[in-house]
């Protein structure tokens, strides 16, 4: 699927702008009518635009959608009705754009569209929610609905805080290696090689190299953020073709120490969504559906999508997914004891918890595992530095002691 971005005006004759996943213009601008706006132009998305546009992303934070559902929940249990619990979550809430959302739902809501409806025609809302929600209505069960995202908002929210967590203290301590490394290079060494090379002693072989990387980073600083900026560039558009996606979600699940931790993470994110979607009365192939499409990882969304196909034909879950080879054996083996005693929705909810305990171990396991590589990495970069600024006063030492 393509990428394609739009401006369509809504009943209201607002103007709406998003970006959207589809096969074709034609498919996208029948999908705005059935959302009730009137697309004014659509056209696909370059690789270059999708950059630019990241910072105006609609999504909001899980935590976000989490407190909202929360509250949502206590107010229309106290016999708040529904306008009036929206028109108070709009004046309540800190994210703007959600505010704004809430405030465009309230208003559909008021002209008579369904909650779901109103909440479809709002980009920051995704499918699997609106379709939660629907579910929840249809049911008479919309607090239920909205509880059970609640849940899965913030253990999505637990969980990204927990990998974000395992990330931030190696890139921290790369920002202060590469700092030192910079200020060592282009401040300090060259000092010390003037006042020896002054001396007309020749200075040894590896604070010529370090004085060498000093001038050249001196001279063609700009030509080194260039090769970096493109290479980063090239790299991003690289992950947005299918190539590149099948790429990175391979190497995702591959690269040592990371490789687990992302495979528990997916699986969490499998079970945990796919329980709630069951539970909210959506039929297993649009539940597969729906949470194939939010798996990052192609890899993951691929077999997903191949598993829905297969259970369109009347075979269970579980087998294609065994045969996929993607998730662990116990993912497999606890959807396929749910299948047999009709108790899926339970045993994903399991499932669930259990990959959330290991997501958390495992994030401490990669921590732990990581601290003494990166001192490795930081000390012999230590080393190096000391070595060209100790190698010339040892050989002045040399040669005074020869004299």
């Amino acid at each position: 699927m393509a990428h394609f971005s739009y401006v369509a005006i809504d009943k209201n004759g607002k103007e709406k702008k998003a970006t959207v996943e589809s096969d074709s213009v034609d498919k996208v601008e029948l999908q705005l009518r059935k959302d009730g706006l009137i697309p004014i132009s659509v056209k696909e998305s370059s690789a270059l635009s999708q950059d630019i546009s990241l910072g105006n992303s609609n999504k909001i934070k899980p935590r976000d959608m989490g407190v909202f559902c929360r509250q949502f929940v206590s107010m229309t249990s106290a016999g708040v009705s529904i306008i009036d619990a929206l028109a108070m979550l709009k004046d309540q809430t800190e994210n703007k754009k959600l505010a704004a959302a809430i405030s465009d739902t309230k208003d559909e809501v008021q002209k008579g569209h369904t909650l779901a409806e109103s909440m479809g025609s709002q980009p920051v809302f995704d499918e699997m929610f609106v379709n939660m929600i629907d579910a929840g209505e249809a049911s008479g069960n919309i607090e239920t609905a909205f509880s059970r995202m609640a849940v899965q908002f913030e253990k999505n929210a637990k969980v990204q805080g927990l990998v974000k967590k395992s990330m931030m203290y190696p890139m921290v301590l790369c920002v202060v290696a590469v700092a030192v490394f910079l200020i060592m290079v282009l401040k300090v060494i060259p000092g010390y090689a003037t006042m020896f090379s002054e001396t007309g002693m020749t200075l040894p072989g590896i604070t010529i190299a370090m004085m060498s990387i000093s001038e050249f980073l001196k001279e063609y600083w700009y030509l080194v953020l260039l090769v970096i900026a493109g290479v980063v560039f090239l790299i991003r558009m690289y992950k947005k073709t299918e190539q590149g996606k099948a790429f990175f979600g391979k190497l995702a699940i591959k690269i040592p120490i990371f490789g687990k931790l992302n495979v528990k993470t997916y699986s969490a994110l499998f079970a945990r969504t796919l329980s709630t979607l069951l539970y909210s009365g959506i039929p297993m192939i649009d539940a597969i559906d729906a949470v194939a499409n939010t798996m990052k990882n192609t890899l993951f969304k691929n077999q997903l999508k191949q598993a829905r196909a297969e259970v369109a034909k009347g075979i269970a879950l579980s087998e294609p997914l065994r045969n996929g080879g993607l998730f662990p054996p116990m993912v497999v083996h606890m959807l396929s004891i749910g299948e047999e005693t009709g108790n899926i929705e339970e045993m994903l909810d399991k499932l669930a918890n259990y990959y959330d305990e290991e997501v958390e171990i495992t994030t401490q396991t990669v921590m732990a595992a990581m601290e003494p590589m990166i001192i490795v990495v930081m000390a012999l970069i230590v080393v190096i530095l000391i070595a060209a600024i100790m190698a010339p006063m040892l050989a002045m030492y040399d040669q005074l002691g020869s004299i």
